[in-house]
């Protein structure tokens, strides 16, 4: 098959499926050229052999458009079909500190060095409000049923839309929306594996990944995971020989803390390792929107060919943190995935799923997107000059591809729980590395979040923390 044709079923599916419907425009030749990594000419005929099947029509100086008339074979997206409830059967505690910081950041004066989070000043709180009024305010049968599993039909469309734009195309009928990445993971972690098992995690890892195994009565083993090029996969083959491992954890693209953006080739090279092996891998995509460069990261779900990547993203880090709403591609685990939240949590509010699918449908956000990465990449570039300043010698520190989160290897002396305590009396928070790790193998590592707008008051707090560096360091 030439590349065209491929491209142009894979675009037939999607309209299919109701992704894209009747009346809606596609990506421009150009647009689809550049998200795709495929010529001009190829989208071109792919299009022209679209127009040809009779299921896109070209408007001059509007470009293509969806005209599927009635009775021309779309097919909807699957309807839930819950079966009966079902019982389920039901070792490092960071929960306590990353508790204890959260709460920290809570308080008025505390400047959030240490926060998780995205400054949300930059986020459409205004517009997304006013759609989750409106949708409060429409009466209907969506307003239960919009809530249960899978999720709400104009979401996963638009989050289908999406990963398309992006260059990967997804069934939409995979995709089932959550309470925030969170709930993806815990729920994916529960499908691959049960309580006894080990998981591999990358060392350091983000803490949401150690709370999940540990809730579960799981075992995390830790990794080796360069800074620049991601998971050691030797390593971890080396651990697979050695014991047997329920499933694998990982941040491919822009990992909390690290902040790196593992290379295509090694993306290609762990999914291949762990097809081979038959372990199944969690991949956290909540950063993929916030990278840095020109093209948008491939993810492992791009090099899946047999369903054992389960894929796990939200808008919190890229729209709202307020509204929690996450979802989970897991491959061929999807239906064991889709029980689990009903049992689990049964439903996902279907308010905040509406006033994001308007937003997505309206508002341009794309345009939203590229506004917050010029932001992270501009403070990145500050975080990283201040902490070469004003930190002592011997201080080193991450280059982030993408995301808010910078990670400071400290002098060897220092203790980053005493450097935290320290902090936090002067009203600063930072996050210290033993929230990443199951041991202190981090004990001289903080992480340091660079979201909010450059002020005064940050840079005075970046200042204070290196001064404190330099008292622990005594």
């Amino acid at each position: 098959m030439k590349l065209y044709e491929k491209f142009a079923d894979d675009l037939e599916k999607l309209i299919r499926q109701g992704v894209y419907r009747h009346g809606d425009r596609i990506p421009s030749v150009r647009q689809a050229s550049q998200q795709h990594r495929i010529s001009i000419t190829t989208v071109l005929h792919a299009y022209l052999l679209l127009e040809s099947r009779g299921l896109l029509v070209s408007r001059p100086q509007s470009g293509y458009f969806v005209n599927l008339q009635r009775g021309s074979g779309e097919l909807p997206m699957r309807e839930l079909q819950p079966s009966k409830p079902m019982a389920i059967s039901s070792s490092v505690d960071v929960s306590r500190l990353v508790l204890s910081t959260l709460r920290s950041i809570g308080s008025h004066d505390a400047v959030p060095l240490g926060s998780p989070y995205p400054d949300p000043a930059l986020f459409p709180f205004e517009k997304l409000n006013r759609y989750a009024y409106t949708a409060g305010r429409e009466k209907g049968l969506w307003g239960v049923t919009g809530a249960l599993p899978p999720g709400h039909p104009r979401l996963v469309r638009q989050i289908a839309r999406r990963y398309l734009e992006n260059g990967l195309s997804v069934d939409p009928n995979e995709i089932i929306v959550t309470v925030g990445a969170t709930e993806a993971i815990n729920l994916c972690l529960q499908a691959v594996a049960k309580p006894g098992d080990v998981i591999a995690v990358e060392s350091p890892t983000f803490y949401a990944m150690l709370h999940a195994i540990e809730r579960m009565g799981m075992k995390a083993i830790e990794v080796a995971t360069d800074p620049e090029y991601g998971i050691d996969i030797a390593a971890l083959a080396a651990i697979v020989k050695s014991q047997p491992i329920a499933a694998c954890m990982v941040m491919p693209n822009f990992q909390n803390p690290l902040g790196f953006q593992m290379p295509d080739e090694r993306k290609r090279e762990l999914v291949e390792f762990l097809t081979r092996m038959d372990i199944p891998v969690i991949e956290n995509g909540v950063y993929n929107e916030l990278y840095y460069g020109n093209a948008h990261p491939s993810s492992l779900k791009s090099y899946d060919k047999k369903g054992i990547v389960l894929h796990c993203s939200s808008f919190s880090k890229s729209l709202t943190a307020a509204y929690r709403i996450g979802w989970a591609l897991p491959g061929r685990y999807r239906d064991q995935v889709e029980k689990l939240k009903f049992l689990n949590t049964l439903t996902t509010p279907s308010i905040p799923q509406l006033a994001i699918a308007e937003y997505l449908e309206h508002d341009g956000y794309e345009h939203h997107l590229r506004r917050i990465r010029k932001a992270y990449a501009q403070q990145a570039n500050l975080m990283r000059a201040m902490v070469s300043r004003f930190f002592p010698a011997g201080t080193r520190m991450s280059s982030p591809a993408g995301g808010y989160v910078l990670w400071v290897e400290l002098p060897p002396k220092v203790d980053a729980m005493r450097l935290y305590q320290l902090a936090l009396e002067r009203g600063i928070t930072i996050g210290p590395g033993y929230m990443f790790s199951i041991s202190d193998a981090y004990r001289n590592y903080i992480r340091l979040n660079y979201s909010s707008t450059w002020t005064n008051e940050i840079e005075q707090a970046v200042i204070t923390v290196g001064k404190l560096v330099a008292l622990c360091d005594r």
